[in-house]
């Protein structure tokens, strides 16, 4: 009967094959379907109904195909990138697969960003701008406001949903900085991750950032493991392109006329800079010449290889950049150490993104794939602060570093147990011949981006850059009229905003396609409006000060510069022409109302203290939290509130006494955090204060069988970040105890809290991850007070 049964299987499949090339044809000869509103039905059913089988006909129907042609779409986008520091638009970091797709396809010179990441993922996802769905700055900064609450909403449709309801398979690897982290629990809700925003698949990591040798990644809606150690080569930029790759092998095997789009977001550039002594080693010795005369270089390059038009200025040195000939040469070493681990990091990308280029060209409708290669969400980064740091987290604590602290630990630049950020003034000169950096939305040195289009089905290549000023608002335009495929009114009954951004399709055959004529600009205060190639800016804030909040935003300084005339904002014109700065700044205000950019807000580190809302369905009143075995991988604003507050944590356990080992609670990661394990018996307690560890152990191991492990926090301070006293008990007698001067006030980091197991990067060096508890967690609890 088996046997019968398989044969009847092979029999029916191979009549479907058959039948395959008619049932397209019919299909072709249907009516262009109603697109406009999603999800659509199946097709019309085309047979006959009768009594019984006997006088019907049958006819399959079957869901919706994307139009006939439709290319497969790759829309790939890196991080924390400065416009000069690429080799295809003049830096002196190699990029070659970028200049191999730049040869294949068309260079863009004035595309924008929105000057921060998560803000600039949604503009470029949804094709509206970014406090219009909910992202005006980021989630661990996130406030109550519905534009500040990073909690996109359903009338911005993703075009990851656009697309798949209409045939695509869509996929998402890599970075996801745009659900709410108090949503990324087990509870989820998850209709805001990747998977709940219209993509088939999800291999990332749902933060602003991750561990590249110890990442927290999800598969879909579930947590995984790394298959590897860093020891035994694994990083995460392999792994997630490797994913890549074989899915998109696989999709095109099994299904090779059904067109896919593929979301590519590498966390790379942003830090922490994690790459191999291999890969760092390879530029020893090639930024000694140092910042100032880095961007010297770069502009020559830049105005050589026709990147930058001629008559464009390279901007001052600002007086936040000491000149590199006033550092004294123990700067001079460990800056340009800095920069030789980014420009490693940065090629060690470029190779992994040309493995998936090259795996691109060996499919069977090669030619018919749009690739859009964003690079960079916003300009070159200066979090690191003035010196740099092996602790970025510090950093945006509010924390500074000394330079004599990190030269102490610089031989771990670059590897697992640094999450390493360069200092500012290479950030600056990464943004040649522009000024200011990330976060700073009023300049192009924030906001202008490099970004290649290839299509060799519809593209001649062009070695002159279009100069089209655009924005992530148009990529959704774009690709939507590259597939013929119309944004819809409704999306699951939901009446959709309208896009904002428009086309640039027809920049692909015409040089001298212009652009969109106007766009606000607005990040942490930091405002900008351009129209008609003029540009009014106001800065405000500094990125690498989130204590810093100045207020008194009547008083900001506006400067204007005429673009057409002045490509790099070196002139500035608002002494010479108050009447256009004073039109601007009316249009400003305008799109402000318009597009729901107040209320400004300039709060930095203060934001990050702001209680967020709990994971949905939790108990806002709580003050008592208990977890069982099994519970990890909860996001660090869906934890238990243990910072700038006095606790009680009290763990319930079995143990086999010193056989036993292993991590009870874990929370936070290398930049900081605080964990309870057990080494060999005996108990120990570590939080470790952007790297300062403060430990606290028994005397001896726990007794064989049932045991209570506590740990009192008691919060001294009356500030965020102050003193606590620390005990550990075990069966309710102190064991051990003292006094720490300092505890994080703000975030931990990108890192989670569980029990059982360190995922992701370990708290303490003391231990390799997961380092999972060999006993029995029966209960934790924690007190809040």
């Amino acid at each position: 009967m088996r046997v019968t049964w398989y044969l009847a299987i092979a029999l029916l499949v191979a009549t479907l094959s058959v039948a395959a090339p008619h049932r397209l044809q019919a299909e072709e000869k249907s009516a262009e379907p109603d697109r406009t509103k999603l999800p659509m039905k199946l097709s019309p059913f085309e047979g006959k109904i009768g009594k019984t089988y006997k006088d019907s006909e049958a006819a399959w129907q079957h869901p919706i195909p994307a139009p006939a042609g439709a290319p497969n779409v790759i829309v790939i986008l890196l991080d924390d990138v400065g416009f000069g520091q690429v080799s295809t638009f003049g830096g002196l970091i190699p990029t070659p697969n970028l200049d191999k797709l730049a040869s294949r396809g068309l260079k863009y010179n004035r595309f924008h960003t929105t000057a921060i990441c998560g803000p600039s993922r949604a503009a470029l996802l949804t094709g509206r701008n970014h406090h219009e769905c909910g992202s005006g700055f980021l989630m661990e900064w996130a406030t109550g406001f519905p534009n500040y609450s990073t909690m996109i909403p359903k009338s911005t449709a993703t075009i990851g949903e656009v697309l798949k309801d209409n045939g695509y398979a869509t996929w998402w690897f890599g970075k996801n900085h745009n659900t709410p982290d108090w949503e990324t629990t087990v509870t989820g809700p998850f209709d805001r991750w990747p998977t709940g925003m219209g993509f088939d698949y999800f291999y990332g990591f749902n933060a602003g950032e991750t561990h590249q040798f110890y990442p927290v990644i999800f598969e879909n809606t579930l947590p995984v493991e790394a298959d590897k150690t860093p020891e035994e080569g694994y990083h995460f930029m392999t792994d997630m392109t490797d994913r890549a790759i074989a899915r998109m092998k696989f999709a095109k095997s099994v299904a090779p006329e059904k067109p896919f789009f593929m979301y590519f977001a590498p966390g790379a550039m942003h830090a922490p800079h994690h790459v191999t002594a291999e890969w760092r080693e390879k530029f020893q010795g090639k930024f000694d010449m140092g910042w100032d005369e880095y961007r010297e270089l770069v502009f020559k390059n830049q105005l050589e290889q026709g990147i930058i038009p001629p008559g464009t200025k390279l901007t001052k040195r600002p007086d936040w950049v000491p000149a590199w000939d006033s550092l004294s040469d123990e700067q001079k070493k460990l800056y340009a150490a800095f920069m030789e681990n980014f420009a490693g990091y940065f090629a060690f990308t470029d190779q992994e993104v040309g493995r998936l280029l090259d795996a691109v060209q060996e499919l069977p409708d090669a030619d018919n794939t749009l690739v859009i290669y964003i690079v960079g969400d916003n300009g070159a980064s200066s979090e690191g602060g003035p010196d740099g740091t092996l602790n970025e987290i510090k950093g945006l604590n509010g924390l500074t570093t000394t330079l004599e602290e990190t030269m102490e630990n610089i031989d771990k630049l670059g590897g697992p147990e640094s999450e390493p950020h360069y200092p500012m003034g290479w950030a600056w000169a990464g943004n040649t011949p522009f000024q200011w950096v990330k976060q700073v939305a009023s300049h192009l040195g924030g906001t202008r981006n490099p970004m290649i289009v290839s299509w060799p089905a519809k593209i001649r290549p062009d070695d002159k850059p279009r100069d089209a000023f655009l924005h992530l608002v148009d990529v959704v335009p774009t690709i939507l009229e590259a597939t013929h495929i119309p944004m819809p009114e409704t999306v699951n009954g939901i009446e959709q905003d309208p896009l904002v951004g428009k086309s640039f399709y027809a920049s692909f055959t015409n040089p001298n396609f212009e652009g969109r004529p106007e766009q606000y600009f607005e990040v942490f205060s930091n405002r900008s409006m351009y129209a008609d190639g003029w540009k009014a800016n106001a800065q405000h804030t500094f990125p690498w000060r989130q204590d810093f909040a100045p207020g008194n935003w009547d008083k900001d300084k506006w400067e204007l510069y005429n673009l057409n005339e002045d490509f790099s904002e070196a002139n500035d014109l608002a002494n010479a022409n108050p009447e256009k700065l004073a039109e601007l700044q009316k249009l400003f205000d305008k799109a402000a109302e318009e597009h729901q950019v107040y209320p400004l807000d300039d709060r930095g580190s203060g934001r990050l203290a702001i209680p967020k809302p709990l994971a949905p369905g939790a108990d806002p009143k709580a003050t008592t939290f208990a977890y069982f075995a099994g519970a990890t991988r909860i996001p660090e604003t869906a934890a238990p509130p243990m910072k700038n507050r006095s606790w009680t944590m009290t763990t319930n356990v079995k143990t086999e006494g010193e056989k036993t080992d292993g991590v009870i609670v874990a929370f936070g990661g290398l930049a900081a955090g605080l964990v309870l394990y057990v080494d060999k018996g005996v108990p120990v307690f570590d939080y470790n204060y952007f790297d300062e560890h403060f430990v606290l152990k028994g005397t001896k191991p726990l007794a064989a069988g049932e045991a209570t492990v506590e740990v009192d926090f008691a919060f001294q301070g009356e500030k965020p970040g102050g003193p606590a006293d620390i005990t550990l008990k075990v069966n309710g007698e102190k064991v051990a105890s003292g006094r720490m001067e300092g505890t994080v006030g703000g975030r931990f980091g990108a890192d989670t809290f569980g029990l059982g197991e360190d995922s992701g990067q370990p708290v303490a060096a003391t231990y390799k991850p997961p380092f999972k508890f060999t006993g029995e967690i029966e209960k934790v609890v924690i007190e809040v007070k």
